[in-house]
């Protein structure tokens, strides 16, 4: 109940009007975020990032090293950004990247994608790396192996994609599928993180128990601290697949 409390008042710091309690229960439906986007966007005629808990510079020195330590196979290093909406975390992961990547932002909500490419399209984003490749895809997160192959992913980052499926209503099923689907799609020296408010007593044992299944799928995790904004101390979840012997 706290941690929903707290969730409620981000979205309404932020977002005025929707009625919170009808948001926070069908933070799973795509037409939920269809709604939420073209209310967020008709509110002003200049487009603004909006930033689900905090930007990228809050979580830069969470993701860059990962980037750097990754072993460069031949090709780009694949990074999804899942359930992106209308943040600016990807783009800045393509233009900060170290090594070539490819970052795919994905979003179940057409409206959140085709803002995005939009934006995209206005600027002149420019790459530290001149190949590395940025995209904007409509995807539903619980099928990610209709997109990508297993073992094919080296980095995926979630901002809240896990806590709007675990608040919501009939989201839990969900959000265990999509941790599922990530292990599956990632390399062996893959991650996943997950930026989350949610206290390590509940998430890593959320963690911890979704993430295995005996003689199928097997993970480590960890956890460490973002910091304090706005009242909220924020966590960074790291999950790595381990081979099953």
């Amino acid at each position: 109940a706290l941690l929903n409390v707290r969730f409620l008042t981000l979205v309404t710091y932020s977002h005025r009007c929707f009625c919170p309690a009808e948001l926070i229960e069908n933070m799973d439906k795509k037409a939920t975020w269809d709604r939420f986007y073209t209310e967020n966007s008709s509110r002003t005629s200049t487009f603004k990032n909006f930033e689900w808990f905090f930007g990228f510079d809050a979580v830069r020195d969470f993701i860059i090293p990962l980037l750097q330590s990754k072993p460069h196979p031949d090709g780009l290093l694949q990074v999804l950004d899942m359930g992106c909406g209308t943040s600016a975390l990807g783009p800045c992961i393509y233009r900060h990247s170290p090594l070539p990547v490819r970052v795919t932002c994905a979003d179940i909500s057409p409206i959140a994608v085709r803002l995005m490419q939009e934006q995209v399209q206005t600027k002149a984003l420019r790459a530290h790396s001149f190949s590395s490749q940025l995209e904007f895809v409509e995807l539903d997160c619980t099928q990610l192996h209709t997109r990508y192959g297993c073992r094919s992913v080296d980095l995926i980052v979630d901002k809240g994609t896990t806590d709007a499926l675990l608040r919501s209503k009939e989201g839990k099923r969900k959000a265990s599928l999509v941790l599922q689907q990530c292990l599956k799609v990632l390399r062996s020296s893959g991650s996943l993180l997950q930026f989350s408010d949610e206290d390590p007593d509940a998430r890593l044992l959320w963690l911890e128990t979704e993430a295995q299944e005996p003689g199928v799928m097997a993970a480590d995790v960890g956890v460490q601290e973002v910091g304090e904004l706005r009242g909220m101390t924020y966590y960074c979840y790291q999950v790595t697949p381990r081979s099953i012997v």
